[in-house]
């Protein structure tokens, strides 16, 4: 049997997910996230100009789980290019990941340039994040989904 694929009809899909924390905050949910994208060997870099919240999400990190800790560091600390998860306040994947979080629920479009995009956002920034959502679903090389969790506290995907 052959495959013949065309260049043409080649072209890469970029994954964007939509997280509404109404039940739960980012510093619980990127987490697990992380482990997961770590566990297929991929690279986080991970937005946030909250300096405060940057800081959140780097004790997160490093206390997830008793057990294990998520190997990371903040730029302006030195091994950049070492660190499978980065904590940035600016997209530039110093890191050479591939994966993106925004984690203080600003869209950027330059997280286009990147596999998988992670969109991040609380109650009082639903106007931009439906505004990235519309935006996005004029594309045809982008995949959305929108979780939200529900009264258990479980993530489902409502879009």
């Amino acid at each position: 049997m052959a495959f013949a694929c065309s260049i043409a009809s080649w072209r890469i899909i970029l994954k964007v997910d939509f997280y509404q924390l109404a039940g739960s905050s980012v510093e619980n949910v990127l987490p697990r996230i992380a482990e997961r994208i770590l566990g297929d060997a991929g690279r986080l870099l991970v937005v946030c100009e909250d300096d405060p919240l940057a800081g959140r999400l780097d004790a997160c990190l490093w206390n997830y789980r008793p057990e294990s800790f998520l190997p990371h560091g903040r730029t302006g600390q030195g091994d950049e290019a070492r660190q499978p998860i980065l904590i940035a306040e600016g997209v530039g994947a110093l890191n050479g990941a591939r994966n993106i979080a925004l984690a203080d629920g600003i869209w950027r479009d330059e997280a286009l340039d990147f596999e998988r995009a992670f969109l991040f956002f609380a109650d009082d920034r639903i106007a931009e994040a439906r505004e990235a959502w519309r935006d996005l679903g004029n594309r045809d090389d982008i995949e959305r989904r929108f979780w939200k969790q529900d009264d258990a506290g479980r993530w489902t995907q409502a879009a």
